[in-house]
This record gives structure tokens, C-alpha cells and sequence, in this order.
């Protein structure tokens, strides 16, 4: 693994979301995290909802106007967080352990997605939306039609005039359009996508 040096205007790029910082902190700590983790936790489950957990506390304290101030401790910061949330994770597990009738507690599974996952969502459908906005009307409507609303194929044939085989000619091109204009946003390749 290559270690990455932190600086102010890292800081500033993850405050402010920006998606490939976002991408590059999470690729580069979840390696670490995962490191530091699998001799600690028995289950992947468990490790994920750590990682998860330290990701979300971390972007949401750098949020913060009093949050972190020194690039230069991120990754101390990051490895900090990360042992309060597995020392929390330590605790459940030994409250899950005791019989609930003896406990009396009921516990509920949550199964919305987590902050992160959330986060990493709507960048993925921004980049959806701009590499869309960079073709050509026509190729926009036919992806729209044929992916998203799933319109007959038939009828989308009947208004536009062209045959079932050439159809599938147009939704290729269209499908290659969008590929390449995909790959040419600058924030499809910082996550290697």
C-alpha cells in the first residue's frame, strides 16, 4: 500500500464533498481499517458496520466548524474514531450476548442504508446525470425510454419510425455514448470506474 500525504486542501475538498476526495479517503482507509480490523472482529458483517460507523463519524466531525484542523492528523484521527467505534462495537456484543428475556431490551435492526453509503450514492447518480446531459437529445430520450421507464419496445419503434432491429442499432449507440462519456468525467476516474 502507497501512503498518501494530507494537506489543507484535501481538508477543504472533503468538507465540501467533493466526490473524488470522498472516493480516495474511503478507498485509502478502508484498506487500512480492514488491516487493522480482521484480527479484532470475527465477522466481515462486523467489520463493515465499524468501518462504515468510523467513515460517517469522521466526514460528519470534519464537517464541523470546530472539527479537524491539521491535515497532517487525519490519519491518526481516522485510526482514533476507528477504536471507539470498535470499542462500542466490543460492548454490544457483549449486551447481544445475554438472553433477551433476561434483558428485557428488544433491538431492532435498521436497514436503511448507512450516511455513507447515502453519500456515496448520490454521487454516483450526479455522474449518471452529467455524463446523460453530455448526449445528444435523441440518445438521452432512447436511454430514458428503453432503461428507465421500460416503454414498449414496439411503441418507441412505432414513434420513431425505425425497425425492432434497427432499435437495437440506436440503444447500442446510445449505451457507447454514454460509456464514453462517462469515462471522460475526471470523477469516474478517480474511482476506477
Amino acid at each position: 500500500m502507497e501512503f498518501f500525504t494530507f494537506d489543507a486542501d484535501y481538508l477543504v475538498k472533503l468538507r465540501a464533498g467533493e466526490p473524488s476526495a470522498q472516493r480516495h479517503f474511503v478507498e485509502y482507509f478502508s484498506e487500512l481499517i480492514h488491516l487493522k480490523l480482521r484480527s479484532r472482529l470475527d465477522s466481515p458483517e462486523a467489520i463493515e458496520d465499524v468501518r462504515q460507523e468510523t467513515f460517517t463519524r469522521v466526514l460528519m466531525i470534519l464537517r464541523k466548524e470546530d472539527g479537524l484542523r491539521q491535515a497532517d492528523r487525519l490519519g491518526s484521527f481516522v485510526n482514533s474514531v476507528c477504536n471507539h467505534v470498535l470499542q462500542e462495537q466490543y460492548r454490544s456484543q457483549k449486551k447481544t450476548g445475554v438472553a433477551l428475556d433476561e434483558t428485557h431490551e428488544v433491538f431492532y435492526v435498521d436497514h436503511r442504508p448507512s450516511p455513507l453509503t447515502q453519500l456515496e450514492a448520490e454521487d454516483r447518480a450526479r455522474l449518471v446525470r452529467r455524463s446523460l446531459n453530455k448526449l445528444s437529445p435523441r440518445d438521452r430520450k432512447l436511454l430514458k425510454a428503453v432503461l428507465v421507464e421500460e416503454e414498449d419496445k414496439d411503441q418507441i419503434c412505432t414513434d420513431m419510425g425505425v425497425s425492432r432491429e434497427y432499435l437495437r442499432v440506436l440503444v447500442h449507440r446510445a449505451k457507447e455514448s454514454f460509456r464514453s462519456a462517462y469515462k471522460a468525467d475526471p470523477h469516474s476516474q478517480v474511482s476506477g470506474t
